[in-house]
């Protein structure tokens, strides 16, 4: 009879209280990575189409913005904004200042390669916002 005994005890059946359980963790799992989704926002800035005009008699003079690894914003080697400025208003009005003088100069950007990627964003939208219809990368 022990032998029975033992045999009954150890056969609990299929328990489905853990099954509902990893169900939860599973759905609470997936419903917060489904929240960190970044919605991608589009630029409004024309990039060149790669045709160069001949016809134009005064020679342009390429804009160098350069981004530094730790966000400081230098045009033609000369810093106007540091790492912690969140508008770049010093970036945005000497770029207004040297369209005043001719709006065909390209501006060439060139960041650095550990440059993060919203730093370059806040240098398109200061770039956007000061007219520059010519801009590249490089």
């Amino acid at each position: 009879m022990a032998g029975s005994v033992g045999s009954e005890d150890g056969d609990i059946g299929f328990q489905i209280a853990p099954m509902v359980d990893v169900v939860f963790v599973l759905m609470l799992f997936f419903m917060a990575s489904a929240g960190m989704q970044v919605a991608e926002k589009e630029l409004s800035i024309n990039l060149p189409s790669g045709t160069a005009s001949a016809s134009s008699d005064t020679p342009t003079t390429p804009i160098i913005v350069t981004i530094a690894a730790d966000g400081a914003v230098e045009i033609n080697g000369k810093a106007f904004d540091a790492t912690n400025s969140t508008e770049l208003a010093g970036t945005r009005e000497k770029l207004k200042e040297l369209m005043s003088f001719g709006s065909k100069d390209p501006v060439i950007i060139q960041p650095a390669p550990e440059a993060r990627q919203d730093q370059i964003v806040k240098v398109l939208n200061a770039a956007a916002a000061a007219g520059v219809q010519n801009l590249s990368f490089s």
